[in-house]
């Protein structure tokens, strides 16, 4: 695999949109952003912890579990394990560069959606990009598959991040850490989902780099990864459904 100083890089930005960049760095890469997108949607930013009309329910106590996605109260977040995101996974970002996702953009942008269908694939084409296809998880082990090459590494908890966006909407980093530092493999793993309290995930955002702080600022690269038994066409309706 690529060497550490490369590969995370080049796995999970777009030139200037690196993860562990410095503020000037950050800012100029949204001003590239929203060159390509609507400024409404823009503001709107997905934040991207994220403001989809989800609601969850924990299972043991309907009633007093039950929140909307983004608007929550601290005393609401609970720390969750690696196991809930246990599986065999692929990455979106080839069916958005081969097409399969068109059609999902079509359906946002007709049914008040902000954007253009163009408008909407350079909106996620920035979100999605990532070399990364697939990822294993299975205990605490979690294997890369960059480019063809697989690389494993163990994680342990490392414990989560509430943040809270410009628009006042807010979302949870579940964080992990590897335990030996090896060549090729983040140092941090951030996990984002939608949920704030133990449960299996449907899908995520995955957000990978050497500087665990660094890594909590970023807000528009956000790689997304659904069950590889998953076809293009059953999640680009997944997506309709968010």
């Amino acid at each position: 695999m690529k060497t550490k100083a490369s590969k995370w890089m080049g796995a999970f930005a777009m030139s200037a949109l690196l993860v562990g960049c410095n503020a000037a760095e950050e800012n100029t890469s949204k001003n590239e952003v929203e060159d390509e997108i609507s400024a409404v949607e823009q503001q709107e930013n997905h934040a991207h912890d994220h403001n989809h009309d989800h609601t969850h329910v924990h299972a043991e106590d309907d009633s007093a579990k039950q929140i909307y996605a983004g608007y929550f109260e601290d005393k609401q977040v609970e720390a969750r394990e690696l196991s809930d995101w246990a599986g065999d996974w692929q990455s979106v970002y080839p069916y958005l560069l081969d097409g399969t996702l068109d059609e999902a953009f079509e359906y946002k942008a007709e049914n008040g959606g902000t954007m253009t269908v163009d408008e909407y694939k350079n909106y996620y084409e920035v979100g999605y990009k990532t070399t990364v296809e697939r990822i294993v998880i299975e205990g605490d082990q979690v294997t890369f598959t960059d480019q063809g090459q697989e690389l494993t590494g163990t994680y342990k908890n490392d414990g989560y991040e509430i943040l809270t966006y410009e628009k006042g909407n807010r979302g949870v980093r579940y964080i992990f850490k590897l335990v030996e530092p090896t060549e090729g493999l983040p140092m941090y793993i951030q996990f984002s989902d939608h949920s704030i309290f133990p449960t299996a995930a449907a899908h995520y955002h995955i957000y990978l780099g050497d500087d665990r702080a660094a890594l909590l600022e970023e807000v528009i690269n956000w790689p997304t990864f659904y069950p590889s038994s998953m076809d293009g066409h059953t999640i680009a309706h997944e997506m309709m459904a968010h």
